[in-house]
């Protein structure tokens, strides 16, 4: 998918997390094209370098959002560099298989720090900021954000926190002119699963019962997701907050 926004994004920064790769990487490459001044975040320095390869536009920060301090100064290396942040793109999160009887407290911590508590201290950091521009947080859900995942049911209820944090601080934040929506992407082409500890051949074979799930018959790709995050971002959208958009291959119809 190639659609772009219908306004640039000229002057305006943009936070992205999880930059390194999928559609953290695709998205803060469409910002950048469509004029944005974006700063890519994520763990692994060499993954960021090769988002931003050849993109003057994309500066990067190293940082593990598990780390309290990390999502402060991940807004104030942006107004540092910039003086403003218009656009959060809360899409760092990971995947983890976790069957009820091998839950642990610790893989329950782990994985709700990185995906509830992370994304919400950082737009707690950037909210001033954000205010200010008349700014939008994105968030990035999963289609298990609204359907059961057996096996990976934390996953799942983290990502349907995510989508309750979207309706609820596009709530509390209208007033003060911050739009707030989320994407929830189907499964989508991405180093996720492998990431999930998952051995090769366990990824492929899931990838293809998911394809045939979905009804378009196919995995998406990252950018296809990234024009969408684009689009609910765009200042052209300024009348759309609290929605979840799901971009899945119509997997939520099933």
């Amino acid at each position: 998918m190639t659609a772009q926004p219908q306004q640039e994004f000229t002057g305006k920064v943009v936070v992205v997390t999880g930059a390194g790769s999928g559609i953290g990487r695709a998205a803060a490459r469409a910002f950048a094209g469509a004029g944005a001044r974006v700063l890519g975040v994520g763990r692994r320095r060499h993954a960021l370098d090769e988002t931003a390869a050849d993109r003057p536009a994309i500066a990067v920060h190293t940082a593990d959002l598990r780390d309290p301090e990390a999502p402060r100064q991940v807004a104030d290396a942006a107004v540092e560099r910039w003086g403003r942040v218009d656009v959060l793109v809360n899409n760092a999160g990971a995947t983890r298989m976790m069957p009820l009887d091998q839950t642990t407290a610790a893989d329950v911590e782990d994985l709700f720090a990185l995906n509830v508590t992370a994304p919400s201290l950082l737009a707690r950091a950037a909210l001033p900021h954000l205010r200010r521009t008349g700014g939008t947080i994105l968030n990035v859900s999963s289609t298990y954000g609204h359907r059961p995942l057996p096996h990976a049911a934390h996953y799942a209820a983290s990502k349907a926190a995510i989508e309750q944090l979207t309706r609820s601080w596009a709530l509390e934040l209208a007033a003060d002119g911050v739009r707030v929506n989320a994407v929830a992407p189907g499964p989508t082409e991405s180093e996720a699963l492998a990431a999930a500890g998952l051995p090769e051949a366990d990824v492929e074979a899931l990838k293809r019962e998911e394809a045939a799930r979905i009804p378009l018959g196919r995995r998406g790709e990252p950018e296809e997701v990234a024009a969408w995050i684009l689009r609910l971002a765009d200042p052209a959208a300024a009348w759309l907050t609290g929605q979840v958009l799901a971009v899945d291959g119509g997997l939520a119809l099933t």
